[in-house]
């Protein structure tokens, strides 16, 4: 079954729902541009990891594991029981790892786009600093950047939301596009609590048509795929705050849901 809202659906903001959703949503945007930009360019999933602080609610998913020692074998002495080597390994800091979605050319290998999926990591505290530091890399580069942010929490980090040149907020959800060749020109989708999503260009190198994400596609299979339908309790409250208008506007929408049985 589908989200009842025509776009984002703020109840996927839950911090409980949001990691799933967005690395399915980092898949399927990989799997519907692929075939638009292949053979000329390859889409792959990347990932950079980020060392969390201490008492996060990430766990450990890496270590180092060292073999035993290889001690020589030593005879067990009559009545002594000798045990048996173990293997150490050791516990990493924690470790938050964040896919993005990258397109290289595949002739030279070069990165020509980074597709970004913003999420709260990019949005709050040292990781928003890390985040702003890649994307100011990205635009001293002759790479692409493309960030879809689909959070309303959070500090603004979006290109579209950190243009001192743009009073007051774009919007609640924003798709903002950075070309290598036109840095001063920032393209964006501002999209409100009660519109679709966008069909987002996505460019290329300069001289290529830019593929189309169609992005109300992908979210409603990322939805639809994680079940979230059966997750998420639309009687109560959304878990981010809304604008006055938008929450009446909301009860309207869920109201009418619940009388066709939905």
């Amino acid at each position: 079954m589908p989200s009842p809202f025509p776009g984002m659906d703020p109840y996927l903001e839950d911090s409980s729902i949001w990691p799933d959703l967005h690395s399915t949503l980092i898949s399927y945007i990989r799997e519907e541009l692929q075939p638009q930009v292949r053979p000329k360019y390859i889409a792959r999933i990347g990932e950079r990891v980020e060392v969390a602080g201490f008492g996060t609610q990430y766990v450990p998913d890496v270590m180092l594991v060292e073999p035993p020692m290889g001690a020589p074998f030593l005879p067990a002495v009559a009545g002594t029981l000798v045990a048996d080597d173990p293997t150490f390994m050791t516990m990493l800091d924690d470790e938050l790892r964040i896919p993005f979605i990258e397109i290289i050319y595949r002739e030279t290998g070069d990165l020509v786009t980074v597709i970004e999926v913003l999420s709260l990591d990019n949005k709050v505290g040292a990781g928003r600093e890390r985040y702003l530091r890649k994307q100011k890399d990205i635009l001293r580069s002759r790479v692409n950047l493309v960030e879809i942010d689909l959070l309303s929490i959070g500090q603004p980090s979006s290109l579209a939301h950190t243009n001192p040149e743009i009073e007051g907020p774009v919007s609640r959800y924003v798709v903002a596009t950075s070309r290598s060749h036109i840095r001063r020109k920032v393209e964006f989708y501002a999209i409100g609590l009660r519109e679709r999503l966008p069909r987002c260009r996505i460019p290329l190198r300069q001289e290529d048509t830019d593929a189309v994400l169609d992005l109300p596609k992908v979210f409603t299979r990322a939805y639809d795929m994680g079940a979230h339908d059966l997750l998420i309790d639309y009687s109560g409250p959304p878990p981010v705050p809304l604008s006055i208008e938008d929450g009446r506007w909301m009860v309207r929408l869920l109201a009418a849901m619940r009388r066709q049985g939905k």
